[in-house]
This record gives C-alpha cells, sequence and structure tokens, in this order.
C-alpha cells in the first residue's frame, strides 16, 4: 500500500505516478513547482537500518545524493522532511530520466550483441569511476540490471545508474554492513560475506556484462527454497562459484578470446585478480589492455564464523503485512501466541504458561514455510530453518546428538525460532512401522521440547501429513498450537496476484477480483506458477502481461489439488480441531 495518493502534495512537489515499494522506502514521479518531471523517493525514516545513518545520524543515501553530480549518474535536486500520520519520512528528489531500466529493455530486446552490452557496460563504468574518485569514495554496493537506467532524452540509450540505497562511504569499513536485500547474483562473494570495497562494484559491474550478453546471470542457482535465508543462499553460490565460470557457446553469442578473458577477469571470486578500478575496466572493453585468461576461482574467506553447527539469522522484512489475507489467522496467533513470546513476564504473573511451540499444518504449496518466516518477522526473534536431511543420520545416536545441539544453539542464541519443515519424516508416529533409530529420534525430541518456552526457545512444525507425527509429539505441552493453512480465500488470491505482479512489466487495469475468481481451490504455488508463465509468455511476446495472456494461462493450468484431495484435508482439519478442544477441556476428577 503506497502511503501517498495521486495529486497529493508534499513540499513543493505533486504525486502524479506511483512506481515502486520497496522494504523501506517508495518511489514516485512527481512534478515541481514549474510542471517538471521529477523522481521522489520516500524514506520510512522507522524502517531504516542501523547502517544506513552516518556518524551524525543523518540518512546516508541522503547525504550521497547530494554529492552526485555526473552524466552516468542520477542527478540529485532535492531533499527534505515531512511526518505523514504520526510517522517521519524523508524525501530525495532527483532529476526524471526518460527511459527504462536495464533489466526492462533486455526484457524486451532479449540478449544483446557484444558491441551494444559494451556500450551499456562502459556508461555504467564511467558512472562509477565517478563514484569512486569522490572526495570520500562512494561504494554503491547494488548495481544490478534493476538499478541502472537507459535515459532515451537525446535519442540515444545513455546508462545512468539509481537507487543508492545500500551505498556506503569507504571511509565507513564493513562493520554491520546491512546486506538484507541485496540481489546475490550481483553482489560480489566478499560482499555476502560482510566485506565491500571499490572491487565489489566492478564485480558487479561484470555481473551485468555477462547478463547483458547470456541473458542470465553469472554463477547462477536455484534459489527459491532459500530465498529469505541468507546463510544458506551464501552457500550455495559459493558452491558454485567454486567452479570456473561457465561461458556459454562462444560462436553462438560472437565472442572473442578477449570478452571472454575479461568477464573472467571481472567476476573473479579472487579480489586479487579482478580489475584494480574501473578506468581499467574500461580500458579492456576498448582494447587498449590484453586481459589474458583466469581459470582459478579461489574461494573468498568470510570475515564471519562459519562454524555455527545450524544457521541461524535475525530476520528483517514486512512479518505479517507481507502476507496475503490470513486476517483471521494471523490476528489468532497474536492474541495466543504473540503477545505471550512479547510479555512473558506479564504471562508468568497470571500463573500462564509460554506456549512450546505449535504446528502448521495443511495441502502442499498453502505456503506454510513463507507464513513460518514472516511470523519470525513479526515476533523479531532468531530464525533457525531446519530439514530434516540435516539432522537424520545413518550412523547410531548421530540423529538424537544433532537434535541435541540444535536446541543447543537455539538456546545460546535465544529468544529463537525454530522452523521444522515435514516434520512428519523427523519424528513418525513410534506405533508405525518405523526404525529403532527414529523411535530414538522422536525421544530425543520430546526430552527436548520440555519447557522450551520458559528458555526463550519456540518450535514451528510445518507437515502436509499432521497425522504421521507421532501424537506425544502434539500433545499439549509440547506443539500447544495447530494451524490449518489452507487454499488462500477470494481475498487473499487477488492480493497475490497483485503482489506477485507489482514488480513486473503488467498491464495497467488488471482486473485481480476476476482472476481471483478464476483460481478457487488454486495453492498458493499455483498462483505464482500462473503469473511466472504469463511473464514467459509476454517476454516472448515482447509485450506488457495483460489480462487475456494471464486467463489463458488460467485455463490452462489445472489445480495442484484435485477435489477428493481437498476433501481429504479438511476432514484431518475437522479431526485435529476436535482432538484440540478435547486437550483444551478442564480434567473432571483425578
Amino acid at each position: 500500500m503506497f502511503t501517498l495518493a495521486k495529486r497529493q502534495q508534499l513540499g513543493n512537489y505533486i504525486i502524479t505516478f506511483q512506481i515502486k515499494e520497496g522494504d523501506y522506502a517508495e518511489t514516485y514521479r512527481v512534478k515541481d513547482a514549474g510542471g517538471k518531471n521529477r523522481f521522489l523517493k520516500l524514506i520510512n525514516c522507522a524502517k531504516l537500518h542501523r547502517t544506513q545513518f552516518d556518524a551524525d545520524g543523518n540518512i546516508l543515501e541522503v547525504q550521497i545524493a547530494k554529492s552526485l553530480n555526473h552524466p552516468n549518474v542520477v542527478k540529485y535536486h532535492d531533499n527534505g522532511e515531512v511526518v505523514l500520520d504520526g510517522r517521519k519520512f524523508a524525501y530525495i528528489v532527483f532529476d526524471y530520466i526518460s527511459g527504462e531500466t536495464v533489466s526492462q529493455y533486455v526484457a524486451r530486446e532479449g540478449c544483446l550483441s557484444v558491441y551494444d552490452a559494451k556500450t551499456i557496460v562502459i556508461g555504467i563504468l564511467n558512472g562509477v569511476k565517478f563514484l569512486h574518485a569522490l572526495q570520500d569514495p562512494v561504494i554503491h554496493n547494488e548495481l544490478t540490471i534493476q538499478n541502472v537506467m537507459l535515459d532515451m532524452s537525446k535519442g540515444t540509450n545513455v546508462p545512468r545508474i539509481i537507487d543508492f540505497g545500500y551505498a556506503r562511504y569507504l571511509s565507513q569499513g564493513s562493520s554491520a554492513f546491512n546486506k538484507k536485500g541485496l540481489n546475490p547474483f550481483y553482489s560480489a562473494p566478499e560482499v555476502l560475506n560482510g566485506v565491500f570495497s571499490v572491487k565489489s562494484d566492478i564485480f558487479s559491474v561484470g555481473a551485468i556484462l555477462y547478463n547483458l550478453i547470456f541473458g542470465i546471470p553469472p554463477y547462477f542457482v536455484d534459489l527459491s527454497e532459500c530465498k529469505d535465508d541468507l546463510t544458506a543462499q551464501r552457500v550455495k553460490i559459493e558452491a558454485q562459484q567454486e567452479l570456473p565460470l561457465h561461458i556459454p557457446d562462444e560462436n553462438k553469442f560472437e565472442l572473442d578470446e578477449q570478452v571472454t578473458n575479461i568477464m573472467r577477469k571481472a567476476l573473479a571470486t579472487d579480489i586479487a585478480e579482478r580489475f584494480e578500478s574501473a578506468d581499467e575496466f574500461i580500458r579492456a572493453l576498448n582494447g587498449e589492455i590484453k586481459v589474458v585468461r583466469i581459470d582459478n576461482q579461489k574461494k573468498i574467506k568470510s570475515g564471519e564464523s562459519s562454524t555455527k553447527k545450524v544457521p541461524h539469522s535475525v530476520p528483517k522484512g514486512k512479518g505479517f503485512s507481507a502476507i496475503a489475507g490470513m486476517d483471521e489467522l494471523k490476528e489468532q496467533l497474536r492474541v495466543e501466541v504473540i503477545d505471550a513470546l512479547n510479555s512473558p513476564e506479564e504471562y508468568a504473573r497470571y500463573g500462564l504458561t509460554i506456549p512450546n511451540g505449535m504446528l502448521l499444518y495443511g495441502p502442499p504449496g498453502c505456503g506454510k514455510t513463507f507464513f513460518a518466516k514472516h511470523f519470525a518477522e513479526e515476533v523479531g526473534f532468531n530464525f533457525m530453518l531446519i530439514k530434516p536431511s540435516s539432522l537424520k543420520s545413518r550412523f547410531v545416536n548421530a540423529t538424537q546428538e544433532n537434535i541435541a545441539q540444535m536446541f543447543k544453539d537455539a538456546e545460546e542464541n535465544a529468544p529463537t525460532i525454530i522452523f521444522i519443515d515435514e516434520m512428519n519424516e523427523l519424528v513418525p508416529n513410534r506405533d508405525s512401522d518405523v526404525h529403532e533409530m527414529a523411535r530414538s529420534a522422536v525421544n530425543e525430541m520430546l526430552a527436548q521440547m520440555d519447557r522450551t518456552g520458559e528458555r526463550g526457545v519456540f518450535i514451528i512444525g510445518a507437515t502436509n501429513y499432521p497425522d504421521m507425527i507421532d501424537p506425544a509429539i502434539l500433545r499439549a505441552g509440547r506443539l500447544d498450537k495447530k494451524y490449518y493453512i489452507g487454499t488462500p480465500d477470494f481475498k487473499a488470491r487477488s492480493l497475490m496476484f497483485e503482489l506477485y505482479l507489482k514488480s513486473r512489466p503488467y498491464d495497467f487495469g488488471l482486473d485481480y477480483e476476476k482472476l481471483a475468481q478464476l483460481t478457487e481451490n488454486y495453492v498458493s504455488a499455483d498462483l505464482e506458477m500462473i503469473v511466472n508463465d504469463a511473464s514467459r509468455i509476454a517476454l516472448r511476446q515482447k509485450s506488457r502481461i495483460t489480462m487475456a495472456i494471464l486467463e489463458d494461462v488460467i485455463s490452462k493450468t489445472k489445480p495442484s489439488l484435485t477435489k477428493s484431495e481437498l476433501d481429504k484435508y479438511l476432514k484431518i482439519k475437522a479431526t485435529m480441531v476436535g482432538e484440540q478442544i478435547q486437550q483444551s477441556r478442564r480434567r473432571i476428577g483425578f
């Protein structure tokens, strides 16, 4: 939801167009007092990370913006502060750029010729050269195809660097650098590990060059399973970076040895192997210096410790506001769980126990993991994402030891949420035909789960098959609460379509309510797949995502779950609710 409305006045500016919404800021097209178009970035001060302020308490992005004056960098125009609905905002006004992002250009044109790619990259490097040459050098830290616009006002595509939300002065050092929200495919390995330098921007520009020519970022790997887990992202990408940089068919893309060697050098994971400066990178692209081939990809060692047995992180995000619909469930959780976790002393004063955990159950693809992560954001606890495969072992007693270590790590970093996905795999029903080691794992879990709430540890289990979990795990005092995550309702589906489409080139006037009507009984994953398929069609057609494309994709996409499967889950829900009511009743007698 945008803070400012169309035609609303903010200082000397009139809002004319809403562009995008980020984690802490919103961007608008505005008109100034003279009727000229400008870009305005509205920053919610309360949502800024502490590293986004300078030593004097000024917003770092505002201070950096004031120094921007180069043909290949967005130009600063004005800034100010305002209070809206009792909240403090800062705003920065930039000159309007008549054009589109490089991302939009590539989506329309496809892979670029080597000549066109080099032309755009040289323009970007000239902007980077300016930033690095300032009296107090600026490191952009987020150079991507989304953060470079092509200015078409003079008939040619002039690259201009935008969005300095992650930029820092080189003199600030690397301590407490905020990495949340960075695109990991454009970020140098040292940046993902909390370190940045001039050569970090060099790597990012190399990634842009690679993407322009081949259509995908370098060192690409599927991160869908760990999109919100920075540690897991880093592990997967670093594993890819240990391999030599993949160069597709050189003949197909009309590459020469110089260009491929330039990409290898710019994208070297060993900082020492990269170009020393933007100027050296430019000279290489212009053929002024010859670049030799680099094959050995040396791993960048993190300044952070990698010895933690179980990765954990403190999630920062929108919490429940990022979840479409589910209003009743969110309110129920606030009353039954979140208040207790955030006010344990108050609960103890009234003789009430802190909940130990909860179970999220329901059909696959309905967003149980997604919900759990945003729950962690809402509460503000450390978050540990656990897959049964990371704990289970074929060696005697090893699984129990891994479980014990998990709880130890959680307690040491308390308050902590442990999220165990596919929980039925870790703690199956001991009455069923399971191996003795599985029974031992259940016993260890039961022992560790005793009074975890009082130790600052809260457990969230997720499963598609709650009936396959050992009943002792689900009894009161262990996983105290059980919540059904089913197919999204009408409101949620409408909001999901809006959410999935907002960062893509879609046609104006999409009927989200009609899309919701057409997708009854579709799970969250189905809706995301529909939008992805529609996006691919629009890309091939070099058009925006239209209502007609979406409707056509829906007509050809069956829901993941049949009616009989949904009915089965509703029966499971009825059983679980009945058991929960029975457990909540007071005992009569002894």
